[in-house]
């Protein structure tokens, strides 16, 4: 890299505590950035949960989209959507406050904050990447979902399909309002224009957002993680497999129970959301009793479950993206079994970091459990291939390298004037 590096860099998701992949990875990458000398700032929303951060004075207030407040709260909640004035004027004064950055880099920002802060930094004419987490470029409801199954009507500008099949939480009026969003940013303001290069952390969402018509440069740098720390351990402690993450339809696991019900395996599931409750009822009912749920797990509590099982399950029933979950399996030498769809295959690769089976199909699933449990040598092997893996090919070293020359070529080739 023979050009001068950028020295302030402003960081934006609208989560700003590890909530999920999308905080994790900005997290992570502020992280990076600092220990290489570059000055960076985050910005995002209020939330209970944030550690301290310089200028958080700043932030946007935090906006609950699954609060059902009255007919006035609502009106307010989908003007801050479609446009958030209290985001630009807020990101406004921050680049005032601390100086104009060299370059901006966005992570999550659809619905709490709005890209109404883009037209600050094409008036302050900053450069500006984005790294994608999901399908918001392409999808009105961003997950190429629409009442559980794959749906990819939306392609090439055609937002109205979210309003015809009601694809948001199967709401007429959230699917009326996401496709008003996406007419409006996309084909009326073409707001997303301000953004130079989008960053896809997997080619199948590179590929996917091609296919669709999305005509804007997109590069393909893949997520990293920090191992220099984690202790491998290659030899299980106990006949269990984990599954941790996000409880919901689209991570598959209803066929995870499914395919697990009455093996000599435990099954572990840590995590939080929609489906909890239905997830406790259904094994309760049902009489299922090695399904174990153990709650939120993060940090030392979270690597110790998954040092004492034989692998990590990923049951995923919509495109994954580049789940950061194979990325802490695989630096703790484990292996996993994996849906083979979205950017899950890039990771988990059959035979070598683990095996694959066709996403949704529990029979499919559960031979695969059963084949690698009764292996205990090739979950050795796998594990010690899956922790190669990330040693040579998800360092963070290779992560910086990428980031910065993306950076380097927006700013090269300026912000959007247009």
């Amino acid at each position: 890299m023979s050009q001068k590096l950028p020295k302030k860099i402003l960081l934006i998701n609208k989560f700003l505590y590890p909530k999920g992949g999308d905080a994790i990875s900005t997290l992570a990458t502020g992280d990076l950035l600092r220990s290489r000398g570059h000055d960076v700032v985050f910005w995002g929303m209020h939330h209970p949960l944030n550690p301290k951060y310089d200028h958080q004075e700043l932030f946007v207030d935090n906006l609950d989209l699954n609060n059902n407040g009255g007919i006035k709260k609502k009106i307010d909640v989908a003007g801050k959507i479609l446009y958030s004035f209290e985001a630009r004027q807020k990101i406004d004064s921050l680049v005032r406050k601390i100086g104009k950055p060299d370059i901006v880099h966005l992570h999550n920002f659809a619905h709490q904050i709005s890209p109404s802060i883009l037209d600050v930094f094409k008036k302050y004419k900053i450069p500006v990447v984005m790294t994608m987490h999901d399908y918001k470029m392409v999808c009105a409801s961003y997950t190429l979902l629409s009442h559980g199954k794959l749906c990819e009507k939306c392609a090439h500008g055609k937002f109205n399909n979210c309003f015809f099949e009601g694809c948001v939480k199967g709401s007429k009026a959230k699917s009326l309002l996401n496709t008003i969003e996406m007419q409006l940013h996309h084909n009326l303001l073409h707001i997303y224009d301000a953004i130079h290069t989008f960053i896809a952390p997997s080619e199948f969402l590179k590929n996917k957002l091609e296919q669709m018509g999305f005509k804007k440069r997109i590069v393909h740098i893949p997520n990293f993680i920090k191992i220099a720390n984690v202790i491998p351990s290659y030899n299980p402690a106990e006949r269990s497999v984990v599954f941790f993450g996000r409880l919901s339809h689209e991570k598959g696991i209803t066929t995870l129970i499914e395919a697990i019900r009455g093996l000599d395996i435990k099954l572990k599931i840590m995590g939080d959301g929609p489906l909890k409750e239905a997830l406790f009822a259904m094994v309760k009912e049902e009489k299922i009793r090695n399904v174990l749920f153990l709650g939120y797990k993060s940090g030392d509590d979270l690597k110790d479950e998954i040092h004492r099982s034989m692998f990590v399950v990923i049951p995923s029933e919509w495109y994954e993206n580049n789940p950061l979950s194979a990325l802490e399996a695989f630096a703790l030498a484990k292996p996993v079994i994996g849906a083979r769809i979205g950017g899950i295959p890039e990771l988990v690769q059959d035979n070598v970091t683990g095996s694959t089976f066709e996403s949704g199909n529990a029979s499919d699933l559960r031979s695969k459990i059963i084949e690698l449990a009764d292996k205990p040598d090739k979950i050795v092997y796998m594990g010690k291939k899956a922790r190669l893996f990330v040693e040579g090919q998800r360092d963070p070293e290779m992560y910086y390298q990428q980031i910065m020359e993306t950076y380097q070529t927006a700013i090269q080739g300026g912000a959007c004037v247009c």
